[in-house]
């Protein structure tokens, strides 16, 4: 293969809906030379030093005894750093666990604020979670059952150092930059090591590499500015890394083939937002703009975790807000319920019922679940049921599977809609 056709091979491989189950590692095992992974619904990772560790990141609080377990069989300390490349729960999660009298905790500058901005939205978050994560507690169940009496509390860690542009450490043998970046947060790391050439990125550019990034996640995140994303993917180029090792999958090895990877998603978003910029400026509504803007084939890559048609109404919001500029409803508390309602009282059930049915007929099965809305509104019956049933697994299964977070919300729709 080509170098685009390894690239071609990473998107194809790397699919959106396989982020619903964690894999787990047991034991863990070498990635690259002195790095060991433990797998979870982020993995962590463990530097070799002489004669200690460093940690990568932890997971959540009831993976870390599972990360500790694997990662002392091989070498149980002393733990000199332990790093988190951000503040997202499934990073910080497992700190304290791992921390020692003289571990020192490194995080970017703007973990404090990030980690800050998280539990505001605790609760939101917790309520929705069941959609896209398992929250019968399998894993921890089991987690618990082979390290039996080990905390397994979530920390909400502070840290000892804050990086705000570029540290160099040197500790027992190993020499580590961290870097401040911003990618899928405002308060990434990437380590370097750069004796070796390793990037260690985990999910600044998602979990999913090369994927579009997620410039906002639909279970609830501020939202993910592109220029500074931008700025980071030509800072990881520059670093010109031969091993570059994500929060998910295998190691990506080869500076050509990093190198090709990062330009590639450079490159779609560059045109994707040069694109949105175009059609704003010339008056083209955002959801004509969501349908139209779509990669060439040269800027292919994964949609498994964010979405260009996503991106373009981020791109708006962030740009513009939320108003749209097109009806004075926008101004006011959304009526389109009510509006649709009524549509469905004048015209009869039974012919609104029909004309989604049709809808869906045509392939417009968001017209049809619109539509099955606005009669469900009044009263739910079996066509009704049926019809969202339907028009949910016709999503599913015409393209609605590609991304995890689609893929998650429209199964438990559709699994809500065979409950009732």
């Amino acid at each position: 293969m080509n170098i685009q056709e390894q690239v071609d091979n990473l998107i194809d491989t790397r699919p959106g809906k396989e982020l619903l189950t964690a894999a787990y590692d047991d034991p863990a095992y070498e990635i690259a030379d002195g790095i060991y992974r433990s797998g979870g619904t982020t993995a962590a990772y463990m530097l070799l030093t002489d004669g200690g560790r460093i940690i990568i990141n932890t997971g959540m609080g009831y993976e870390a005894p599972h990360h500790k377990r694997v990662f002392d069989a091989i070498r149980p300390g002393p733990t000199h750093y332990i790093v988190t490349t951000q503040a997202h729960v499934d990073h910080v999660g497992g700190v304290d666990l791992f921390k020692e009298r003289a571990t020192l905790y490194a995080a970017q500058a703007n973990n404090p604020a990030c980690q800050a901005d998280d539990a505001r939205i605790r609760e939101l978050r917790m309520r929705t979670a069941g959609i896209w994560f398992d929250m019968l507690g399998t894993d921890a169940r089991r987690i618990y059952k082979q390290n039996p009496g080990v905390s397994m509390a979530q920390s909400e860690p502070t840290a000892d150092l804050l990086v705000d542009r570029r540290l160099t450490i040197n500790v027992d043998g190993l020499r580590m930059e961290l870097i401040a970046a911003v990618g899928e947060t405002t308060d990434c790391l990437v380590v370097w090591l750069p004796q070796r050439r390793v990037a260690l990125v985990s999910n600044l550019f998602g979990p999913l590499f090369p994927h579009f990034p997620n410039l906002n996640t639909i279970r609830g995140d501020k939202y993910r500015f592109v220029e500074p994303q931008l700025a980071t993917n030509k800072m990881v180029r520059e670093l010109q890394p031969e091993t570059l090792i994500t929060g998910r999958h295998e190691a990506i090895r080869g500076a050509e083939l990093i190198d090709a990877c990062l330009e590639r998603m450079h490159d779609a978003v560059e045109y994707v937002h040069r694109h949105a910029l175009a059609g704003f400026n010339a008056g083209t509504d955002v959801s004509t703009l969501m349908r139209e803007i779509q990669l060439p084939p040269e800027l292919r890559v994964g949609q498994g975790y964010g979405k260009v048609s996503w991106a373009v109404r981020t791109l708006w919001e962030s740009y513009v807000g939320w108003f749209k500029l097109q009806s004075s409803t926008e101004l006011y508390p959304d009526s389109a319920a009510a509006a649709l309602a009524e549509l469905v009282e004048a015209a009869g059930v039974d012919a609104s019922i029909a004309r989604a049915e049709a809808a869906l007929q045509r392939g417009d099965a968001v017209l049809a679940i619109r539509i099955g809305e606005a009669v469900a509104a009044g009263g739910e019956s079996a066509r009704v049921k049926a019809l969202m049933i339907a028009s949910h697994r016709y999503l599913l299964a015409n393209g609605g599977d590609e991304s995890f977070w689609e893929h998650g919300w429209l199964r438990d729709q559709m699994k809500q809609w065979e409950a009732r």
